[in-house]
């Protein structure tokens, strides 16, 4: 079966090199163009672009899609029967989608209908869902609307962040998508729409994982413990405060409970400040910061111009007294 794989983050390298370890012949790679990704402006090949060099793959990196009759006309030519996408960063038009025999078929890191979109790990974590998966969907022009074939539900641990559950996700994308492919080519003279599951048939609430946007990644010290904690895990490792006026990225926190509160250790006279306020330093620990509920205890993190640092290390290098402010 030759197939043309469409997919841009590091997060699609794990089913690329899966294809390409497979029985099936993996004829091009389709990924976003170079980037400027540095302060130099020098350009910058996506992950997936500089894995296909390493294989020798057939590389394309067109600027459009929609209307471009010459990549159209390329693709066509190639004469293909599965086109495979995962986190490629646009829609495929109709006339891309109807041009491989067996069709395009996605991988998205979501139990759909929910977190449909274009940030859908990130959006499982701000908003503290229990579960997320991986589902296999036949795509069509909307946005991740398709009918599914596959589906794999995991739990989110409580130390997850954007990295562990992007490697985890992106795992079970590969491993799931060499299973639909086998379903699919056993299926070749069969009716394989009959074994699609529509979306709207699986009694789930639709939501949508809009992009990430700069002043997202702003932690509002009003918030309450949980939702703040949600979010470090989530933009993990580019959540960030202010502390005397340098930005500090916050890679890890802990929430400390009501009953850690009154533990001899963790114990202050009072939580009723105004919230960002460094409440306590916990030697050789972290730093107590109040939040609109509970404190948190602020365990590693990076400050602008210098290296990431924890617990001791981190006291020493932002020697904070309390009383101090974190601005968001």
């Amino acid at each position: 079966m030759r197939i043309i794989f469409w997919g841009t983050p590091e997060y699609s390298i794990a089913s690329l090199d899966f294809f390409i370890k497979s029985k099936y012949e993996v004829v091009g790679v389709v990924t976003q163009p170079d980037k400027k990704r540095s302060r130099g402006n020098k350009l910058i090949p996506s992950p997936i672009k500089s894995f296909a060099e390493q294989e020798s793959i057939k590389i394309y990196t067109p600027a459009k899609i929609r209307e471009n009759i010459h990549f159209i006309n390329e693709l066509k030519s190639l004469s293909c029967d599965l086109f495979i996408v995962i986190a490629y960063g646009k829609i495929l038009p109709k006339e891309i989608l109807e041009i491989p025999k067996f069709g395009c078929w996605n991988a998205h890191a979501s139990l759909l209908p929910r977190w449909r979109g274009a940030a859908p790990i990130q959006w499982s974590l701000i908003k503290g869902d229990e579960f997320t998966g991986v589902g296999i969907m036949k795509m069509n022009e909307g946005l991740d609307t398709g009918d599914l074939l596959l589906e794999e539900k995991i739990k989110i641990g409580n130390d997850d962040n954007l990295n562990t559950l992007s490697e985890k996700l992106s795992n079970l994308s590969a491993k799931l998508f060499l299973n639909a492919t086998s379903l699919l080519e056993e299926n070749i003279y069969k009716n394989t729409n009959s074994q699609l599951t529509k979306q709207n048939s699986l009694g789930r609430e639709i939501t949508y994982a809009r992009m990430i946007e700069k002043s997202d990644f702003r932690v509002d010290w009003g918030n309450e413990a949980i939702e703040i904690s949600q979010k470090i895990r989530g933009l993990y490792p580019r959540a960030n405060t202010t502390f005397r006026g340098k930005n500090l990225k916050i890679l890890k926190i802990k929430v400390l409970s009501s009953d850690e509160i009154k533990n001899e250790k963790y114990f202050i006279m009072s939580n009723h400040t105004r919230p960002g306020i460094i409440l306590a330093v916990i030697e050789n620990e972290g730093i107590m910061i109040s939040t609109k509920t509970d404190p948190i205890l602020l365990l590693e993190a990076k400050l602008e111009g210098k290296n990431i640092s924890s617990k001791k290390q981190l006291i020493q290098q932002l020697m904070p007294s309390v009383g101090e402010y974190f601005s968001d």
